[in-house]
């Protein structure tokens, strides 16, 4: 959201979007080259146990077959998490369940505004982590880093993303020795700190709510 909202405001030419996760590359492949086929799949699609054990139980043979299950699984599942395990809406918003969170026009609205800078959008599958190293050099990059929060034994990471083992140390490593700018979002705890003040990195304390509206801090980290 934040490079993407970077670029449609004209603060930055173009993004590349680092995504290691398989079904949301897939997705995004179709959003940046093959969305009307995917908006017409949406505005047919309406919720229904039956209808989502349909579409789930397809083989993911391409990427448009994979997209689709993507989103179904986003606005399905508690909370949008797309990991293995996800629970299922089950009342859901105001008792409808499966459709609670399914709003085609809004999704359809979401996709076009992103298929009309496809042109200034690179998605990369793979590591982040190779994606930094490789524009490390570039003055003008401004990178935007945000880990799944494992630190510390953080189980909220592991719980919302199937790819959540991540080398912190060596990330910490890498944003401070890249010649551009760095700003990185972590939760709010020691060694977080600690990883910061060891590379010369500043952490401001903000205010947020979690998933469920439990008021926190987070930490926003920069050189």
């Amino acid at each position: 959201m934040v490079s993407l909202t970077a670029v449609a405001e004209g603060y930055a030419g173009r993004a590349i979007l680092a995504e290691k996760d398989a079904s949301v590359a897939a997705l995004w492949r179709v959003i940046l080259g093959d969305h009307q086929w995917l908006n017409a799949r949406i505005a047919d699609f309406t919720p229904t146990h039956n209808s989502v054990a349909e579409i789930l139980a397809l083989p993911g043979c391409n990427d448009r077959i994979v997209a689709m299950q993507t989103i179904v699984r986003n606005r399905i599942n508690y909370g949008g998490i797309l990991a293995r395990g996800a629970s299922m809406i089950k009342a859901g918003e105001n008792g409808k369940g499966l459709c609670s969170r399914w709003y085609p026009s809004t999704l359809l609205r979401r996709i076009n505004d992103i298929a009309d800078m496809a042109d200034r959008i690179r998605m990369v599958e793979g590591d982040g982590f190779e994606v930094i190293f490789q524009n490390r050099r570039r003055k003008r990059a401004v990178f935007f880093i945000d880990p799944p929060y494992t630190i510390a034994g953080k189980r909220a990471g592991r719980r919302l993303y199937d790819h959540n083992n991540v080398d912190h140390e060596r990330l910490f490593d890498l944003a401070s020795s890249v010649n551009g700018r760095v700003i990185m979002t972590y939760d709010h705890s020691r060694d977080v700190l600690r990883m910061a003040r060891e590379r010369g990195l500043y952490a401001e304390r903000i205010s947020m709510k979690n998933g469920h509206h439990v008021r926190m801090t987070e930490l926003v980290i920069t050189k």
